[in-house]
């Protein structure tokens, strides 16, 4: 199996003179200025089941976040957004980005690499912008966009992962396993906020780790947009059902730090790769919702968590003991997983010596000291207006006015990969996932592309109608099938070649007595 992993950013919009109501059609418009490489716009929302329980059952619904619902016009709730209104738009990288009730989202291409998904996610925030200063051309409106979670009058949008897992472990041994992780993995990969929005018996304070923190109500559930999880529940694998699982996690913040991103995402792919094994950390946390604000709220930066059998720990040794693991089974992995390893270490001692060694690399202690460099000369206190709006400004995608944009071009942040990377993956699928089938359809033959999931395609052309059924496709052996497409020289060459794959997969799998993926192409 690959360990495929990927990042769906939902982006804060601000458009001048339009209300909150109006948002849900105007980031329609700015998905719709998308014109910088082919795209198809058939995405297939029929195979999507968001009801669907990881624990074995259905929901009979969604919730709305009622905060949300306030600014709903008539016939934009999330339920009945029109395929129109959510202007989808799948890319010749393999992304897609479209409009999530009123946020331009842009979900990274499948990933097998760190870089290569750091450069992904880049990708999509230089793409969002485009889309951004097309639509200012188009309406002379002044437009802001921010990648980060919370529009600071109680609403929350969402930066979620996706890693894939194996069937075998029953889902709530995943809960188990992952939810001292969770908690305490906000100690770095938190992007840092002025003040709360969920005031009372957490504590109020000027500043804070984690924005997504504060929208925590429970500890496990199939809802993303009310009572949200730490852990998400939601059953849409996107590959082979009896064999796999994706594990969906709404629970991040959005970081601008590529380092952070990297170490986010890293540590927690090791940590479903333990977990698929068969490892449990063999602690739990007492009130995980609670523990996970009082870390980010936690003034002192003592960072102690209660588990359920009384004793109190360290949360950076809670990471430790994750990292311990990870360090026996993969002492001797490829060049990555040993720089992640250290990174993850050195991160954790820094923050015990001194966080605001971290300066470089972590969003919330670059952006705490931003704003109190600004506090000290102005004289201000945290909680003066202005203070937040500058919280907001170091999440800006505007590389003109974004206060981490600048710290980048002085040189001052981690970087992770390089412009020239980013500039490639804005038109470039990954060659070693999926991805890349969904990616090079759509920047060869644009037009017999009628329509796409992650796991599937159909194509039109002739007088045929082909179904490329891609949820297999997540095994070792992806870079050879797309070393073979590749030689393809048009589109009837290539779904040959496609058959013939599956072809051999099938009679490989009969062979070994294992049963067919399910892989089928449809004529």
């Amino acid at each position: 199996m690959q360990r495929l992993i990927g990042l769906e950013t939902e982006y804060g919009l601000y458009i001048e003179g339009k209300n909150p109501s109006e948002l849900v059609f105007e980031a329609a418009e700015v998905v719709r200025c998308y014109t910088a490489s082919p795209f198809v716009t058939g995405w297939d929302y029929r195979r999507e089941d968001p009801r669907k329980d990881a624990r074995g059952f259905h929901v009979e619904y969604l919730q709305t976040d009622p905060v949300d619902a306030q600014y709903d016009a008539e016939g934009t709730s999330s339920a009945n957004l029109s395929g129109e209104t959510r202007s989808d738009r799948v890319l010749s990288n393999g992304a897609r980005l479209y409009n999530d009730h009123g946020h331009p989202e842009y979900s990274t291409p499948e990933c097998i690499s760190l870089r290569e998904l750091v450069a992904q996610d880049r990708a999509g925030e230089r793409i969002v912008w485009s889309c951004a200063q097309e639509y200012i051309k188009r309406t002379g409106l002044k437009v802001h966009i921010y990648k980060n979670n919370t529009d600071f009058h109680g609403a929350s949008y969402g930066c979620h992962e996706g890693y894939l897992m194996r069937r075998t472990v029953p889902f709530d041994t995943v809960i188990r396993a992952m939810m001292p992780f969770f908690v305490t993995r906000i100690l770095y990969a938190g992007a840092g906020k002025v003040g709360v929005e969920t005031p009372g018996v957490f504590g109020d304070v000027p500043y804070q780790l984690s924005q997504r923190a504060d929208f925590y109500s429970v500890e496990a559930s199939v809802d993303t947009l009310y009572q949200r999880p730490i852990i998400n529940t939601r059953d849409e694998p996107h590959a082979t059902p009896s064999r796999y699982r994706r594990l969906h996690v709404i629970c991040g913040d959005a970081n601008m730090s590529e380092y952070v991103t990297a170490l986010k995402v890293g540590t927690t792919r090791l940590v479903t790769e333990m977990v698929d094994a068969g490892w449990q950390p063999g602690i739990a946390i007492r009130n995980p919702v609670e523990t996970a604000r009082r870390l980010s709220r936690d003034p002192e930066w003592k960072w102690e968590v209660e588990l359920e059998d009384g004793r109190t720990m360290p949360a950076i040794e809670v990471q430790r003991l994750y990292l311990r693991e990870a360090q026996s089974r993969f002492a001797h992995a490829d060049t990555e997983t040993q720089w992640l390893l250290m990174a993850w270490e050195s991160t954790l001692d820094a923050l015990e010596r001194d966080p605001q060694e971290l300066h470089d690399s972590l969003d919330w202690v670059a952006k705490r000291l931003l704003l109190e460099q600004f506090i000290e000369s102005e004289g201000v206190s945290w909680r003066e207006p202005l203070v937040q709006s500058l919280d907001l400004a170091y999440h800006s995608i505007d590389p003109q006015d974004g206060l981490f944009a600048g710290l980048e071009q002085m040189g001052a942040v981690r970087r992770v990969v390089t412009d020239k990377d980013i500039e490639r993956a804005m038109c470039h699928p990954p060659a070693s996932t999926r991805a890349w089938v969904r990616g090079t359809l759509i920047e060869r033959y644009t037009q017999s592309v009628s329509a796409v999931t992650w796991s599937r395609i159909v194509l039109s052309f002739g007088e045929q109608v082909v179904g490329l059924d891609l949820r297999d496709w997540v095994t070792q052996r992806v870079s050879q099938k797309v070393q073979k497409l590749a030689k393809a020289h048009n589109l009837t060459e290539f779904v040959n070649t496609f058959r013939e794959l599956h072809a051999s997969r099938k009679a490989e799998a009969e062979g070994g007595n294992q049963p067919c993926s399910g892989e089928q192409t449809t004529d």
